[in-house]
C-alpha cells in the first residue's frame, strides 16, 4: 500500500456550500429562523404577533448575522470564542507544588516523639574487586571489543553489564 503525506493546508480547508459561505455560516443564518419559529409559538399570545416578539427575532437575526460574517478566514464567532478563552483562563499559576499559598495554616506545633531518636541508617558494604592490572587491561581489550555485544542494565539501583562474545568458526 502507497503511503502519501497530506499537508495542513489542504486538510484545514473549510467546504465552501453556497458561494462562499461554510457550513458554520449557514448553520448560523437558519438558526434564527427556527428559533424564532419556536419563539413565536411558545411566547404568548401563542400564534400571534407582539412587540416584544419581533424585538427578540430582530436581536436574534442581527447576532446571527454578524456571527457569521468572515474576517481574516475565521466567523467572528470564533474569534469570540478564541477572546472568551484567553479571558477565562486561570490568572495565577502554582509554579512550586509546595508553596504555602490557598494552604490553611495551623497554629498548633506537632508533637515529636523526643524519646525515638532517629536510627542510623545501614550501609551496606560494596565488595571491593581486587583486580590485577593485567586483569584490568584484559577487561578493556574484552569490553572494546565490536563481537563482544556488551550490554548495560540499571536494575534495582546497580549497573549489570552482559556481555555475549561470539566467536568465529576456524
Amino acid at each position: 500500500m502507497k503511503v502519501t503525506v497530506v499537508p495542513a493546508q489542504i486538510t484545514t480547508v473549510e467546504d465552501r456550500i453556497i458561494g462562499n459561505l461554510g457550513l458554520n455560516q449557514l448553520l448560523l443564518l437558519s438558526a434564527p429562523v427556527f428559533g424564532g419559529t419556536l419563539l413565536y409559538a411558545i411566547l404568548p399570545p401563542n400564534f400571534h404577533s407582539a412587540v416584544y416578539k419581533l424585538v427578540i427575532i430582530t436581536i436574534l437575526f442581527a447576532a446571527s448575522g454578524l456571527f457569521a460574517i468572515r474576517i481574516k478566514g475565521k466567523i467572528v464567532l470564533l474569534w469570540l470564542v478564541a477572546i472568551l478563552r484567553y479571558n477565562v483562563r486561570p490568572r495565577f499559576y502554582v509554579f512550586n507544588k509546595r508553596s504555602l499559598h490557598g494552604r490553611e495554616l495551623y497554629n498548633h506545633p506537632v508533637k515529636v516523639d523526643e524519646a525515638e531518636e532517629p536510627k542510623p541508617v545501614k550501609h551496606i558494604a560494596k565488595p571491593k574487586l581486587s583486580l590485577t592490572t593485567a586483569e584490568i587491561i584484559k577487561l578493556h581489550g574484552f569490553l572494546e571489543n565490536p563481537a563482544a555485544n556488551v550490554m548495560y542494565e540499571i536494575k534495582k539501583g546497580g549497573l549489570r553489564v552482559r556481555a555475549t562474545e561470539v566467536k568465529s568458526e576456524s
